[in-house]
């Protein structure tokens, strides 16, 4: 036995001395590196923590979390519709603005990377809309434009056409928002640009000798050497669409309507957590939140190997 107790006590003073000596070899990195240590710990893993065991619990902020294992997760899939409403519309949103965006973005890159004069003004003007679309006051402009007075069907009223309430009709709620989102393409822009300033002009040069038109040196040399870029943006643009939240808060007053047709997944999660007092409820929301994203950019991440080129021949 104390032969074992000493070879315990041995390894431990190894194990200490390392650190010590890894402390001293690299103390000032550390303190360099506190400020998001402190983040990371206090600010972004304990709350995760904290949140997971109350996804676990009845919890409704005035009375202490009461244990209930996994029966939060189980009222979600199994007693509560509006919870798969509210699937139903983020999924219709996500699949809708994602691809919109990005085929947006990438067509005024290409139309931008065409030697256009004024380029940083443009660029700018372009840029603005993803600076202010996710703020309060164009969520509230929005609201504005599309209500039934709003610019849109004062427009429209000018040819004879009398367009709907485009806030107030569960049939164009949530696509008004697929519009918002769609105007804040400029993130996604100056990236495709970026990436179409890489691409060698030789390509194009030996296409156009070749007899190539503009729309196969568009489909054939910009699209496979733009992937890479083209799985940045779609990765980022998906993860930030499934936390979309402001603007179905703004636009439908907060309750998601009319008639849950703008109930996000995250608007929910609020309701639940803050109006309906079901913390513990919506902190098993968001793991499960948390679960979709994680999937969806797996199955991104494997596919990628398949359509994403990269110039060194790699996949």
């Amino acid at each position: 036995m104390n032969s074992v107790t000493a070879a315990r006590s041995g390894k431990s003073g190894t194990a200490r001395t390392y650190l010590v000596k890894l402390w001293k070899k690299n103390r000032v990195a550390y303190l360099f590196l506190l400020p998001w240590l402190v983040g990371l710990f206090v600010l972004t893993l304990g709350p995760m923590v904290n949140s997971f065991y109350y996804s676990l619990t009845k919890f409704d902020l005035i009375s202490p979390p009461k244990f209930v294992g996994l029966e939060n997760y189980k009222t979600m899939f199994t007693a509560d519709p509006r919870y798969f409403t509210s699937l139903k519309v983020t999924f219709t949103y996500v699949f809708t603005s994602v691809p919109l965006k990005l085929i947006f973005a990438l067509l005024v890159a290409a139309l931008m990377n065409r030697g256009l004069r004024g380029l940083g003004f443009y660029r700018t003007l372009y840029y603005l809309p993803t600076l202010l679309g996710g703020s309060v006051a164009i969520a509230v402009l929005w609201r504005k434009i599309f209500g039934a007075s709003g610019i849109v069907n004062q427009f429209l009223l000018k040819f004879g056409i009398h367009a709907p309430d485009w806030i107030a009709n569960p049939k164009y709620a949530l696509y008004s928002i697929v519009a918002l989102s769609v105007w804040q393409f400029g993130s996604s822009m100056i990236i495709f640009l970026a990436g179409l300033k890489q691409i060698p002009q030789d390509f194009y040069e030996a296409a156009q000798v070749d007899g190539a038109s503009k729309i196969k040196q568009f489909f054939f040399i910009t699209i496979p050497l733009l992937t890479p870029v083209i799985f940045f943006n779609l990765v980022i643009q998906l993860i930030g669409a499934f936390q979309a939240f402001t603007q179905s808060f703004i636009i439908s007053g907060g309750q998601g309507g009319p008639i849950d047709s703008t109930l996000f997944y995250t608007l929910y999660l609020y309701l639940k957590g803050f109006a309906f007092y079901e913390m513990g409820y919506a902190s098993a929301m968001a793991w499960v939140l948390l679960l979709i994203i994680g999937v969806f950019t797996a199955v991104i991440f494997a596919s990628s190997k398949y359509w994403v080129h990269y110039g060194d021949g790699g996949k």
